[in-house]
């Protein structure tokens, strides 16, 4: 595997900002499985009202599908008083079972997913720690459909559902997956219990704004309540909005204002600082690939495809000639430095992050050394 693709699967620590904890909720029949879970939440004992969130399906096997955070959603709503739970879904990551795959039966899928969100929801109401009269449901691709699914059931307490760019794409012989799509969210809306926010963005990967406009009206067709946020584009691909840091901007005031409507709280209550960036150290230019330590050929190679990434992005190296470097989604800093860590024998450090060049300008004596090992 490139080294590259490694990075979304290197470990990051427990945000203890957030109170972060990964926890094992049982789920499945006889609730012989258990769904690997995070939390987040406000200090204190709460109760608090919660966000339930739901995880999209990355490609390749569900088993390999590493623990997701959303970070920069979570954060948000710890600010503003909530404990968030994320489930990883039967199969996926830690969590035990199979992964539920109905191929082009798209309501199967839907439903199936929906039965772990079920699981989590139920063992959440159990907890003193939350509310359970102010639970909004969210998720984001495959998880956003689940949670759709799920708000086709009466389930008190829960007062809205949060659509991030949701729905399933599925490239396979005789399956007309839009079309599937299209049938299955009439079928949602016909049986829609619970108010939602649809929030789709111009330049999505998996599905176009024709698309988007499509499912939404098969939604509201069939008597499903709904509103729509159709936005425009965003960075390579809109389909990653709500795992971009950049991305809060682009969803956060609709979902205010979607909370504001349905009774949850908005004002911000706890103070979630942000993590400092690390100071410009003004080595070298951050352009000047000739001016980096320690890298031979391959590596500036590398360097010279970072400058392209856009931020947040981080690139780390050692004096061994080790490289490794991250853009987007959550710690690229951590990313960068952990990959670099996976095939250097001594420390990495962070030479760039995001515009500016951090390497310690006391490394300086370093250069000449360029290419050691």
């Amino acid at each position: 595997m490139p080294l590259n693709a490694q990075l979304a699967h290197a470990p990051l620590p427990l945000d203890a900002r957030l109170n972060e904890q990964v926890i094992m909720v049982p789920a499945g029949d006889g609730l012989r499985d258990v769904l690997e879970t995070t939390v987040f939440r406000p200090a204190g004992p709460g109760p608090f009202p919660l966000l339930l969130m739901n995880h999209g399906k990355q490609a390749g096997p569900a088993r390999l599908q590493a623990r997701e955070r959303f970070i920069y959603m979570a954060t948000e709503f710890v600010r503003r008083g909530y404990a968030v739970m994320l489930p990883m879904r039967a199969g996926y990551a830690r969590s035990t079972g199979p992964y539920r795959d109905f191929g082009c039966d798209m309501l199967g899928n839907a439903q199936g997913q929906a039965r772990d969100v079920l699981a989590a929801l139920a063992y959440a109401r159990r907890q003193r720690w939350v509310d359970p009269e102010r639970i909004v449901v969210a998720g984001q691709s495959y998880g956003g459909m689940a949670a759709l699914a799920l708000a086709t059931r009466v389930l008190p307490g829960v007062r809205g559902v949060l659509n991030f760019a949701g729905g399933l794409r599925i490239d396979m012989p005789g399956c007309d997956w839009q079309g599937a799509l299209a049938k299955t969210f009439a079928t949602l809306g016909a049986y829609n219990h619970i108010p939602s926010l649809w929030l789709y963005g111009a330049n999505d990967s998996y599905f176009s704004p024709a698309l988007a406009r499509r499912l939404f009206n098969s939604f509201t067709g069939s008597g499903g309540r709904a509103q729509l946020l159709a936005y425009g584009p965003f960075k390579r691909d809109a389909h990653l909005t709500l795992g971009s840091r950049d991305g809060v901007a682009v969803w956060l005031p609709a979902t205010e204002r979607f909370l504001q409507q349905i009774g949850m709280p908005v004002r911000q209550v706890y103070r979630v600082a942000d993590a400092p960036p690390p100071p410009a150290t003004h080595f070298a230019p951050q352009d000047d690939i000739a001016a980096v330590p320690y890298l031979e050929e391959q590596g500036r190679a590398a360097y010279r495809v970072f400058l392209e990434k856009t931020a947040p992005r981080a690139f780390a190296l050692s004096a061994s000639g080790a490289w490794g470097w991250a853009e987007e989604g959550e710690s690229p800093d951590v990313r960068a430095l952990a990959s670099c860590q996976q095939r250097s024998s001594l420390p990495c450090q962070l030479y760039s992050v995001d515009e500016s060049v951090v390497w310690p300008v006391a490394g300086a004596s370093a250069r000449a050394a360029g290419g050691a090992q």
